[in-house]
Order: C-alpha cells, then sequence, then structure tokens
C-alpha cells in the first residue's frame, strides 16, 4: 500500500475511479479503498456459478453517451481495453395491444415509426427535437460537465439568449405537464416519459419539464460495454495503476480522521491508520460521508442537518431478472415486425401514460404495480458474454424498496417474483419456456446489501426533489464538491449533474480539487 499518499478516495465506484484516474495523471499519489472485494460499484459483471461462461451484468448496463464523455477521452480509456457498442434499433416498445414504438439511432427512422401511431405527435417531436439541439450541445452538456452555478447567476446567463430563455420555459414544468400538454396519443406519451419516469427523476418535479426534448435531442443513445460493464471499471483501474496510483479493495472504513477542522486522513477497520494527506475525497453518499464516518464534533450542526435531510427516489429501486439461455427471446409481435430481433432494449407491458400513475401510487403504498419491464440480451451485440450458441438476457422492474412496509420482505418474496416475472415475459416471447437454462433475482434489498451508498435501493442516489439539483445538490453548502469540511471532498451521484453512468460528478470534482490544490489541471475543461 502506498505509505503516505497525497490524497484518499473512499470507494471505487465510477465516479471516484474518474476522479482517482485524472489526478494520478496529474502526478497525485492517490490511494482509493471500498468495503467491495473488486472496484467498479454498479459496473459488476458477474460469471453465472452453476453454468460457466455465462456472463451477467447485475446492475448497470445501459450507458449513454459514454464514448463522447470528455473522460472516456480524456484517460484513453479504449487503451485499457473499453470498448462500446450503440446498436441502431435503440429502444423497441412493445405495447400490450401490439403496436410498436422504435428509437433509432436516424431520427427519421424513429419520427416513422411514432408517426405510424400518431402522425400529428411525429411533427411534434420533430419540431421539439430541432429546438432542443443547440440546448443540448451549447448549454446542457457543458452544465453538466462543470461545477454548478449559483441558481441566480444560472439563470441570468440563460436569459441573455433565445435558448436559454427557451430552456427556462420547458424547465418550469414537470415532465408530465409537457408530455401532456404536446403530445396526444397515450402509448407515445408513455413512451416519451419511460425514459424520465422509470430511469431519471420524477415526473411531477417541476423544474424538469425539459428532460424529456433533451434527451432525445442528444446526439447519443443507449451504449453497451464489450465484455460486461465492468469492463469499464476495469480500464479506470488499469490507468489509476499506470500513473502511480492504487486501489485497495476489501477492506472496511472506520472514520475519517479530522485534525484542526480539516480532513487528514482515513482509519481503517482493521486498526490501521492512514494520516497526513492533503485531501480526502468521498464517493459515498453525503449520510455516510457526513454523519456515519466523519465525528459529530467536527461536523457543523447545519451541515449535519443538512444530511440528515438528504432524500431519495421513491420510484427507483431496481428488480432484476437476469437469464442463461440456449436462444435468445424471439417476440411473438417479430412475426409482425422483423426489426425487433435487433433492438437493443426491449420495453414490455407499457402502453398508456396513465400507468405511471399506478405504479407511482404502488411505490407510495409499498405494493406491487402492474408488471412494466424492460431490459436487453447482451449477447446479441456481443457473442463473448455466452458460451458459444447461448445466450444471457435480463428484464428490470421498479418495485418498492419497503415492501409491505419492510424491505426484509424482499427475502421471502424476490424468487416468487421473478418466476412471475419470467411467465409475463414468456406470454410475450413463447420460446422462453424451452430455452431457459438457468434464472436468478436480484431485488432491491440486494442491491442496498451490495451497493450501501444507494440508500433506499436509490440508483440515483439521491432525489431531485427537495430543492436537491445544481448547486443545491446534496445541499446548500455542498453543491462545489466541497463538503464544508476543509480538504474533504464529495464526487458521488449526491453530486451535480447526479446518478446513472456519467463520470461527470468525478470528472467535475476533480477540477474542484486541483484548484484548491493551486495546480493548473493537465486536462482541457468542457466550457
Amino acid at each position: 500500500m502506498i505509505g503516505r499518499p497525497d490524497g484518499i478516495v473512499l470507494g471505487t465506484g465510477h465516479n471516484a475511479l474518474v476522479l482517482q484516474a485524472y489526478l494520478c495523471r496529474a502526478g497525485l499519489s492517490v490511494l482509493s479503498v471500498d468495503r467491495a472485494e473488486i472496484p467498479g460499484g454498479g459496473l459488476a459483471t458477474v460469471e453465472n456459478p452453476r453454468h460457466p461462461g455465462f456472463l451477467h451484468n447485475t446492475h448497470s448496463f445501459f450507458h449513454r453517451a459514454i464514448t463522447a464523455m470528455p473522460w472516456y477521452l480524456d484517460l484513453e480509456l479504449e487503451r485499457h481495453g473499453a470498448s462500446y457498442i450503440e446498436p441502431e434499433l435503440n429502444v423497441a416498445m412493445i405495447c400490450p395491444d401490439g403496436r410498436v414504438l422504435k428509437w433509432w439511432r436516424d431520427l427519421d427512422r424513429t419520427l416513422e415509426s411514432v408517426a405510424a401511431i400518431s402522425s400529428r405527435d411525429a411533427k411534434v417531436l420533430a419540431g421539439w427535437i430541432e429546438r432542443f439541439e443547440p440546448i443540448v450541445d451549447r448549454l446542457l452538456v457543458p452544465e453538466a460537465s462543470s461545477p454548478p452555478l449559483p441558481p441566480e447567476l444560472r439563470r441570468e446567463r440563460l436569459e441573455r439568449t433565445a435558448e436559454g430563455r427557451l430552456l427556462l420555459e420547458v424547465s418550469a414544468s414537470s415532465p408530465l405537464e409537457f408530455v401532456r400538454s404536446e403530445f396526444e396519443d397515450p402509448a407515445v406519451r408513455a413512451g416519451l416519459l419511460f425514459f424520465n419516469g422509470l430511469r431519471e427523476v420524477d415526473l411531477r418535479l417541476s423544474g424538469f419539464g425539459h428532460s424529456v426534448p433533451a434527451l432525445l435531442a442528444g446526439r447519443h443513445k443507449a451504449q453497451m460495454c464489450v465484455g460486461g460493464s465492468a469492463r469499464l471499471a476495469e480500464a479506470l483501474v488499469a490507468d489509476i495503476v499506470e500513473h502511480g496510483g492504487e486501489v485497495l479493495c476489501g477492506v472496511e472504513i472506520a472514520g475519517i480522521l479530522v485534525e484542526r477542522d480539516r480532513a487528514t486522513g482515513l482509519a481503517l477497520e482493521d486498526g490501521r491508520r492512514i494520516e497526513g494527506v492533503d485531501f480526502v475525497v468521498s464517493g459515498l453518499n453525503p449520510q455516510q460521508t457526513l454523519l456515519e464516518l466523519t465525528d459529530a464534533d467536527h461536523v457543523d450542526a447545519a451541515i449535519r442537518d443538512r444530511a440528515e435531510r438528504f432524500e431519495y427516489n421513491l420510484v427507483a429501486p431496481l428488480f432484476a431478472l437476469n437469464l442463461a439461455l440456449s436462444e435468445p427471446p424471439s417476440y411473438q409481435a417479430t412475426t409482425d415486425d422483423s426489426d425487433l430481433e435487433q433492438a437493443f432494449m426491449t420495453i414490455l407491458g407499457l402502453g398508456h401514460d396513465r400507468q405511471f400513475d399506478e405504479i407511482l401510487g404502488a411505490h407510495q403504498q409499498g405494493a406491487m404495480p402492474s408488471t412494466v419491464m424492460w431490459g436487453a440480451v447482451p449477447t446479441r451485440f456481443d457473442s463473448t458474454q455466452a458460451p458459444p450458441g447461448c445466450h444471457t438476457a435480463f428484464m428490470w422492474e421498479k418495485l418498492p424498496y419497503r415492501l409491505g412496509g419492510d424491505p426484509d420482505s424482499w427475502d421471502r418474496v424476490g424468487r416468487e417474483h421473478g418466476r412471475a416475472m419470467l411467465d409475463a415475459w414468456t406470454s410475450s416471447a413463447p420460446n422462453l419456456a424451452e430455452s431457459v437454462i438457468d434464472w436468478f433475482v436480484r431485488t432491491p434489498r440486494d442491491t442496498v446489501r451490495s451497493l450501501p451508498n444507494m440508500r433506499e435501493g436509490d440508483l440515483l442516489v439521491g432525489a431531485f426533489a427537495n430543492d436537491q439539483v445544481g448547486f443545491h445538490r446534496p445541499f446548500p453548502g455542498a453543491g462545489h464538491y466541497r463538503s464544508g469540511i476543509e480538504g474533504l471532498y464529495l464526487c458521488g451521484g449526491s453530486c451535480h449533474p447526479g446518478g446513472n453512468i456519467t463520470g461527470l460528478c468525478g470528472y467535475n470534482a476533480a477540477g474542484v480539487v486541483m484548484a484548491d490544490l493551486g495546480a493548473t489541471p493537465w486536462w482541457s475543461p468542457v466550457v
């Protein structure tokens, strides 16, 4: 282990690894530590223990625009073995009534699919994408790739341009309000809301009406990492090690050391202490960092109060069904639409925007909603993830963390629900009845056990409600990656711009740490 590193990073999720890689390339000696046995956090790819050769991505799989991220290019991750595929038919939504909505990389083909259901909605969609393409390129991408501005300053800058004013206008609504005011067909509405309602933000939140057109106007769609999601983490670790850093896994953290109101090191549960460092950066959530690992005497009462009140997303916990197969699913709908054989993401059970109201109500009650699931067959695009001629597949659902009021309920009913989910999947793809070699589930409770920073099963590591957005994420006073304790920084998904695999929390935090050290970044920050 590094004798006395310049800095320590808590956790080895992808944001923490991105930050560590940048600081190591700057010539700093940086050590990261994690309780997990393998670095990467949600970037997990595991081999089926009963059937060797079948690889399952048990948490993170759909990665959006990774190859366009500044850190992906700066860190030369393809040189370290990372490689991505962005399938042409990116998403296919098979409605219960048999209609199919398709999102292609080619916008014209996407609009053609929408027009087959509603020509009016297709025209409206085309208009919003055209209006938002410059907003994404000139405003939203730079904002996400930079430390956030104070709200008043951000608004003042946006009001100077027509694009900025349009962004502010559309943002004032919620995703639900935007979609229901602009689009007419219930299936089109459902498809547009899916990406935000089940994968991103609370549909009811004002301030996020722009998220729907922004997502659709982005230049990249969903991507997958060749060899499995863990390959991205492995590439990051390889770059860290190449530049003198160290990643230490399988150790429990006892606490953050603070002397004279400054973070100076780390205590481990085995009794070891790493002292005298220049900085500590936490990829953990604010409660772990400021309430559990830092002595209360060293945290201002106002900061502790804000950390305690940090909220998590209700409709975020993930239930996963993972399959090992002798052949890929063949959907009944493919008899009328052969394109579906090449679909990357497939959505089942969704056909009307009112289903989101039912899903929200079920989560509030801790009850099971009707099944809406989405997933993929990774081996259609990457044969290395299964033995020759075989396949892996998965489906995800968003289900309550506290099922019936008790998260431990999942230990009793998880496999039973997995069987019900498989039956529903088989009703759409009948050949699954004969092609399943093995299956297993991963419940919201399992997520928290392996990834405790995702409190309440929240894969986004913090809601965007409660003013937990931008300069105020995770809370006022810590929205610039500084925790409120000198020398202690935050870089996880609880920071701006938020959860999901973007690496931008770590990328932005690296620049802040460098600035506080009085060092000039070796990279060219996004402006």
